[in-house]
């Protein structure tokens, strides 16, 4: 056994990291257990700050700095090998993991403020043609303004979507927060649980709703013709541009949604929508190389706010693509994972948020891929990482 004097701090800042963790049931018979959890945990949040993408690149990592880990944690019977750590995490409960993340963000950040977009990601090669086992899908929650993953819950396929985002909201505490939700998420239950929860939503309005979405396109095109003449509107219109792209955008608010009800007098059951307060429309012109593309999205909210101030709040959804799935994908190479045994995927996937929000609440201004490289060479700065 390597001989390293205990780093008092670095015990002290590890313990208070892990101990929101504490609850998370150890699934091992305890007489059994060689490895600690929470020394597990640590290696491969540690592991993964500084590159590993898979149980063997973890195992390996522990073999390399088994005496910076001492710094931490024991370690009396060295670091696990690759198998033994796939077993803990396919054992280990997904959704109290999650619980347990979920608590430790909150103790990190406080009660999110502004726009908390909700999204699902499906991780490509975590399907299988042996038994058509499909790829698992991820949904998560991420506060836009503060580019904080707040919780995730992983369901079989897109489609369940429906499912999984209010046992999300379930987990969130999101009073005063602004939830956004793309296609998938405009049911009335999961409007009618933002609300309950104090919250605000704006959800995008397509096709599976579509007799609302004909109605909404129907007299958005019928007032828009007679120069909204008939109905309270507010009208923004911004113009921005990169890549050679010039977008356009005019982003208009319906402020009186009682014409749902007036138009047909069983239209009042028909589009009961809890909370509603606006119908927004946002249409987007778009010139590359030369060629314009147009297209019109259609939203409904409770917030009461003029289009100047909805128009960014609908653009900010989109924060959980670039901030999150785009750094999944091509730095922390989610398509890319291939585990499959029971809860290892989504288990991974919450290391990987924990080592995303880190980077996020530290005070570096180095991109993602730099500071895990860092985090290789400098075993000093992979110490301060658990701390950020």
């Amino acid at each position: 056994m390597d001989h390293v004097a205990p780093d008092c701090g670095a015990i002290f800042v590890a313990t208070v990291f892990l101990g929101h963790f504490n609850e998370l049931p150890d699934p091992r018979q305890a007489v059994k257990v060689v490895y600690p959890l929470d020394e597990v945990l640590l290696l491969s949040l540690l592991a993964v700050r500084a590159g590993a993408e898979a149980f063997t690149d973890i195992a390996r990592f522990g073999d390399k700095k088994l005496a910076h880990l001492r710094r931490f944690r024991p370690f009396l019977d060295d670091t696990p090998p690759h198998d033994r750590i796939g077993e803990i995490f396919a054992a280990l409960d997904a959704e109290h993991f999650q619980r347990c993340f979920v608590a430790w963000v909150a103790a990190v950040s406080g009660v999110p403020e502004g726009v908390i977009a909700i999204d699902g990601k499906t991780l490509r090669r975590s399907g299988h043609k042996k038994g058509d086992k499909a790829p698992i899908h991820m949904v998560s929650a991420f506060a836009a303004r503060q580019s904080l993953v707040l919780g995730q819950v992983k369901v079989a396929e897109k489609s369940n979507e429906i499912i999984a985002i209010p046992k999300l909201l379930d987990m969130l505490a999101i009073e005063g927060a602004i939830i956004t939700i793309d296609a998938m998420g405009g049911q009335r239950d999961i409007a009618r649980k933002i609300i309950e929860k104090k919250a605000d939503y704006v959800l995008a309005l397509k096709g599976n709703q579509g007799a609302l979405r004909d109605d909404v396109e129907l007299f958005a095109a019928e007032q828009k013709a007679h120069g909204f003449v008939d109905t309270e509107v507010s009208q923004n219109t911004t113009i921005g541009g990169d890549h050679g792209r010039i977008e356009t955008r005019t982003t208009t608010v319906l402020h009186d949604v009682e014409w749902l009800q007036r138009r047909h007098a069983w239209l009042q059951r028909r589009h009961a929508w809890p909370g509603l307060k606006a119908i927004v429309i946002v249409e987007s012109h778009r010139e590359i190389n030369g060629k314009t593309q147009c297209e019109t999205r259609f939203y409904l909210t409770s917030l009461v706010m003029v289009a100047a101030l909805l128009g960014p709040i609908v653009r900010s959804h989109w924060a959980i693509e670039n901030s999150l799935h785009w750094v999944m994908d091509m730095v922390l190479r989610d398509d890319e994972c291939r585990m499959r045994t029971d809860h290892a995927l989504a288990n991974f996937t919450t290391i990987k948020h924990i080592a995303h929000n880190l980077l996020r609440t530290a005070s570096s201004k180095d991109s993602f891929r730099l500071w895990r490289k860092i985090a290789a060479w400098d075993d000093d700065f992979l110490a301060s990482v658990v701390g950020a």
